[in-house]
């Protein structure tokens, strides 16, 4: 069964539809995080509001929390969370590696140690599959192993060629008829092992790709250029998937180098701290310019934060330090990313994505570069156990 259809493509940005056993996906599409199978604030009802109709879920921390029996026992991942759209598992590779001290990899897997209670563990690819089998995702991806940012050569080689063996390992035991198995791309900022890894993981034909081991922290433009030379080398009958972008001017990009997919904890968590998204970028709420400001955070916004509110309040609760502010500021800032990614699929099929994204990044003041990635390094430092 085809699952990825292509319906127009404009320059490189594409538009298609991806189809699960949860509902039909619109391409370009954004995935709110929700590690712990949770949108944190949120309740199933408001997510479909706000206009997402697929979320991720991380396979490390619901393996660890509450255990995959108990998800099974109780119903799947699906019926668990009442969440009746798609869902994307990741393997958890990127939380395992990320706790570098605690972790250990091998050809047949990686062992660990939980960040929560000190036990001990040791997955598998055929392990990450079967978890994810039993969640009952409606995707599923590949145990991969990202290489760090300041890798050595040999080392991204070695991750990469180990990542190809579990992704041929995760292929041979996947038998969910309902869930898509995802390959993650590796190789580090190396434009030859990232041509190596898109062509050898797209002759598996798996359902989809995901490009791995990019937006942690590195220049963006380093990014894109990875991206730029990754995608050409993926099928393009295939849905392309790049992990952890999740700024509205990112998603811009990603989808003008050719991507379908994407994801971050970037809305959801800034929106715990103030930091809300505007067509003319990211405020902080609780600066004294919207102490008094009795008009919605955004004038055109449909959320129902601006549609109820006014910007003055949603700063008194902050300053308050009310938990309604965590909700407000999470439902405008997923809203504002589901509107965004209608607007480019709209641009896309009407055929002037090129002249959108120009238009919206000469109204949208970015965050400054140098500022951005001192934040996200601190952030990764600081938060190495933490989750969405």
């Amino acid at each position: 069964m085809k699952s990825f259809s292509l319906t127009t493509v404009c320059g490189t940005a594409r538009a298609g539809e991806l189809s699960t056993a949860h509902g039909i996906i619109p391409t370009p599409v954004f995935m709110p995080v929700g590690s712990q199978a949770t949108i944190k604030t949120l309740v199933s009802d408001e997510i479909v509001a706000l206009g997402a109709p697929i979320i991720l879920s991380n396979t490390y921390h619901l393996y660890l929390r509450p255990g995959v029996e108990i998800i099974k026992k109780l119903g799947g991942l699906h019926r668990f969370m009442n969440w009746d759209g798609a869902i994307l598992t990741d393997s958890g590779g990127y939380q395992i590696f990320s706790l570098s001290a605690l972790s250990k990899v091998c050809n047949e897997g990686v062992s660990f140690r939980s960040h929560i209670d000190g036990s001990s563990h040791f997955i598998t690819p055929e392990k990450a599959v079967e978890l994810q089998e039993g969640f009952g995702s409606d995707i599923a991806m590949v145990l991969d192993e990202p290489s760090p940012a300041d890798a050595t050569p040999a080392k991204v080689r070695d991750a990469m060629e180990r990542t190809h063996r579990w992704a041929e390992r995760c292929f041979a035991v996947h038998r969910r008829d309902a869930q898509q198995l995802f390959a993650i791309v590796q190789g580090g900022f190396d434009h030859a092992m990232r041509r190596y890894s898109a062509e050898y993981l797209s002759s598996l034909d798996l359902p989809g790709y995901a490009i791995g081991g990019l937006s942690l922290g590195e220049p963006k433009e380093l990014t894109w250029e990875m991206v730029r030379h990754t995608t050409p080398y993926l099928p393009s009958c295939k849905p392309r998937y790049l992990m952890g972008v999740g700024s509205p001017e990112d998603l811009i990009e990603a989808v003008s180098l050719g991507i379908d997919m994407m994801d971050c904890v970037l809305p959801t968590r800034v929106a715990r701290n103030g930091a809300l998204f505007t067509r003319q970028g990211r405020i902080n709420i609780t600066n004294a310019a919207f102490r008094e400001q009795d008009m919605p955070v955004e004038k055109d916004c449909d959320c129902y934060t601006c549609r109820h509110f006014s910007a003055a309040y949603v700063s008194h609760l902050f300053h308050a330090r009310e938990l309604l502010a965590y909700r407000l500021s999470t439902i405008h800032n997923l809203r504002f990313m589901a509107r965004l990614i209608q607007d480019i699929r709209t641009a896309i099929l009407d055929g002037v994505f090129e002249s959108f994204r120009q238009q919206f990044l000469s109204e949208y003041r970015i965050t400054d570069e140098d500022v951005r990635i001192s934040q996200k390094q601190k952030w990764i430092k600081a938060h190495k156990s933490e989750i969405d």
